[in-house]
């Protein structure tokens, strides 16, 4: 019998579960706190508890309780509270007891506003976090999601630097300035993002993470944000004033309000994969153990590589996530969510968050990690990585292979890849060039890292160079450049690499500032290097203006031409097709015939990823050229009427036939 004691409510014997699969499943939607100015109705899911209190305070983080309740037992391992006034302003934990012991009190894990440092919950009136206009608010129009261009941004790194003009430097408020200018007079900021053309900026974990001590901000701690304390609140150290619930909220609504304002998407980083702590975590001080995963001998796992793992499969936890996923994206207008190493999660959780998003709009965008950082006691058929994305509904992964085909090994910064001269990389190259889907004129076996297919459709597959993780594509670059090769061949490596990014199939990300030629000195890991590492220099703008307009020139290149965002396989197979040529660490294909609704007929690109330029035989035709030499100009370069043509060193070529 796996349930051995009473469950009758009321009934003061604690219950026994024989495992984890026993234990009670909550189905209401009323955890945590339902609060009106006539009462506060406190609800949470601690089925193993003996006791439960409810303490309540005046303040966000100092003085004692003036309040102490015990909560009563209720139905499926819940347990209830009400106070009949209006505590708005109030704040509150939960303490609950285990066998004989009192652990540590807690906000709850459902909490959704609470004081400085996330240590104690707020009550507050939510129709008060809601900026002017804010029942306005829509989300910027999205056919596919091959149309997005993602750019990754950490909210600090955005505006921290001194030339960013911007105000609010540091906060979520940055992105609602418009008008900044850097030391030259060029447009930073949120400016700078409508005119680059990019569609969704993703921005790095925004929800309270626990390792900046908002009452410090003058320090000038610097986390990246993977840290999990509570993860449906906003990050209190990017406000302008941690210790007001309210504003945080409000101030990232804000944010959202005026990106949408601008036509970009808001995409948030989420990492429900793990906690900053793991014993005194908010979920385990509510139910010990459940909501992570141990190893045999007991010990925690840790394919987090953080010390700790959730454990997504089980239903209290894939309710969470799944409720979370649809806050975000109703209260605070969230277009998308980045999964932070998503491969710890089950492919069953993914995939009823991916339904529950549909419900309120098919178009929020769902990517992320399709990897692990360490070994899961969960089975790896049941895991959300990148081999197991076929059977993940419209849920999109990392492109590793193509990453570093094009700059070289991730992990041995020395090693150059197709970009930097490095040969018997081209089938790897055409692999990313096809969405990571099946396509005849791909030689699986000769791939860096897969060795088939892992993709639906073009929707599913992210192609980039580089993200926070690891060294930018400037630092890579240089670390891994040939002994004689020059800065002005650095460039050319770099436009190289993002030329086949955004003429690939699939989904286009950018890591922010890499259009500025973005460096970080060369570090690898900057989770929590100075701003000197990590800001945005906005001086770069003016300083590598031939870069920046060449990216953006790939940018409206992409969204003005359909044919580089093909949705489907079927469409890539019959449309797109390789080149053969005779030299080696070359790549070209044609996409023809209008496909996916092309304003131009036939579009021809090759890459050539030789130092030296190559002479390549091409198909006869009135062709166009629009990308040539590192320059990018849409009402054309010059005509091409040979059937060779010469592709300049270490660049792409792209032309088109009407």
């Amino acid at each position: 019998m796996s349930l051995i004691s009473g469950l009758l409510i009321g009934c003061n014997t604690t219950p026994k579960y024989a495992s984890y699969d026993d234990y009670p499943v909550y189905d209401g939607t009323d955890l945590e706190l339902t609060y009106s100015p006539q009462s506060s109705a406190f609800r949470i899911w601690a089925p193993t508890a003996s006791e439960v209190k409810l303490l309540l305070y005046d303040d966000g983080s100092e003085g004692g309780a003036y309040l102490t309740k015990n909560m009563s037992r209720a139905e499926k391992g819940t347990w209830t509270a009400k106070i009949d006034e209006n505590l708005k302003g109030k704040f509150y934990t939960f303490q609950v007891k285990i066998k004989d012991k009192w652990l540590n009190e807690t906000p709850g894990m459902w909490v959704k506003a609470t004081g400085v440092n996330g240590k104690r919950a707020a009550i507050i009136d939510f129709a008060e976090t809601n900026p002017d206009g804010w029942d306005n608010d829509v989300r910027p129009p999205l056919t596919n999601f091959t149309d997005i261009i993602l750019y990754e941004i950490h909210v600090r790194d955005f505006s921290i630097s001194p030339n960013s003009g911007m105000k609010y430097k540091g906060k979520f408020l940055a992105f609602t300035e418009r008008g900044t200018k850097n030391t030259a007079g060029e447009a930073t900021g949120i400016d700078h993002l409508k005119e680059l053309g990019v569609t969704h900026v993703h921005l790095l974990p925004s929800f309270d993470f626990a390792s900046i001590d908002e009452t410090k901000l003058n320090e000038n701690k610097y986390n990246w944000g993977y840290d999990p304390e509570n993860y449906n609140v906003p990050e209190g150290s990017y406000s302008t004033d941690p210790y007001n619930p309210v504003k945080r909220i409000k101030e990232f609504k804000q944010m959202v309000q005026a990106l949408h304002q601008a036509k970009i998407r808001v995409i948030m980083d989420v990492v429900y994969n793990h906690t900053a702590a793991g014993k005194d975590s908010h979920l385990n001080l509510l139910v010990p153990g459940y909501f992570y995963r141990m190893n045999a001998d007991s010990t925690w796992s840790n394919a987090s590589g953080c010390g700790n793992e959730t454990a997504s499969e089980r239903a209290m936890m894939r309710k969470f996530m799944v409720e979370s996923v649809v806050y975000w994206a109703t209260e605070y207008h969230v277009d998308g969510f980045r999964f932070d190493l998503m491969g710890i999660h089950d492919i069953e959780t993914m995939n009823a968050i991916r339904a529950a998003l549909d419900k309120i709009d098919p178009t929020i965008f769902i990517y992320g990690e399709g990897w692990t950082a360490g070994a899961s006691p969960l089975a790896e058929d049941k895991r959300a990585v990148k081999k197991n994305a076929k059977q993940l509904d419209n849920i999109a992964v990392f492109s590793d292979d193509l990453r570093d085909a094009l700059k070289g090994s991730w992990q041995h910064a020395e090693i150059p890849g197709f970009v930097s001269g490095t040969d018997s990389l081209e089938e790897s190259v055409k692999f990313g060039v096809v969405g990571a889907t099946q396509h005849p004129q791909v030689d699986y076996t000769k791939l860096i890292y897969s060795k088939a297919p892992y993709v639906n459709n073009p929707t599913q597959i992210i192609n980039y160079v580089s993200c926070h993780d690891d060294m930018c594509l400037v630092d890579k670059l240089r670390e891994s450049k040939p002994a004689d090769a020059t800065d002005d061949e650095l460039i050319r490596f770099d436009k190289l690499a993002q030329t086949v990014v955004f003429t690939s199939q699939g989904v286009p990300f950018l890591y922010a500032g890499e259009e500025l030629y973005r460096n970080k000195k060369g570090i690898k890991n900057t989770y929590q290097s100075p701003d000197s590492i990590n800001q945005i220099d906005w001086d770069s703008k003016t300083t590598h203006k031939d870069i920046f307009e060449y990216y953006k020139g790939l940018i409206a290149l992409r969204k003005a031409h359909s044919a580089f965002r093909i949705p489907t396989q079927d469409m890539v197979q019959q449309h797109l097709e390789f080149l053969k040529f005779l030299v080696p660490n070359v790549v070209g294909f044609v996409l023809t015939d209008h496909v996916n609704g092309e304003v131009w007929k036939d579009i021809l690109v090759i890459y050539n990823g030789n130092r030296k330029a190559v002479k390549v035989g091409i198909p006869a035709g009135d062709w166009n050229l629009v990308c040539h030499d590192g320059i990018i100009n849409l009402s054309g370069i010059s005509e091409v009427k040979y059937t060779t043509f010469v592709v300049a060193p270490s660049s792409a070529s792209i032309m088109y036939v009407k």
